[in-house]
């Protein structure tokens, strides 16, 4: 077999033994909040429970933020003056979850709420 056809085999392998690629980024529901003057807009976001979702979050601070959340496992630093963190999560049970801005956590809290 020469080295051009081995991704095509690869491939037949992979759909044969029932691998799929993953979802579209454009099939998963997108949610957004902000971060301004170390607050995040809005506080509380209602999601679908049981639905995997992209929760996009903009720093439009000038400071870098650590976005963080125990209950959803995530952590992540986002730059400041636009920078985004992406964050895709599996599908959530209904309830509460809350997630805070390390750096500035006396302000920057929030809660994403799974119905």
């Amino acid at each position: 077999m020469t080295a051009r056809f081995l991704p095509v085999a690869f491939a037949a392998t992979f759909l044969a033994m029932g691998f799929t690629a993953p979802a579209h980024a454009g099939d998963v529901p997108t949610f957004e909040i902000s971060i301004k003057d170390h607050k995040f807009n809005p506080e509380t976001i209602e999601v679908p429970a049981n639905t995997e979702i992209k929760l996009v979050v903009t720093n439009l601070d000038e400071t870098a933020e650590e976005f963080e959340s125990y209950e959803l496992n995530r952590e992540k630093i986002i730059a400041g003056g636009g920078g985004k963190g992406v964050f895709y999560l599996d599908a959530l049970k209904p309830g509460s979850y809350p997630f805070f801005g390390d750096f500035n956590q006396a302000t920057a809290k929030g809660t994403l709420i799974a119905k």
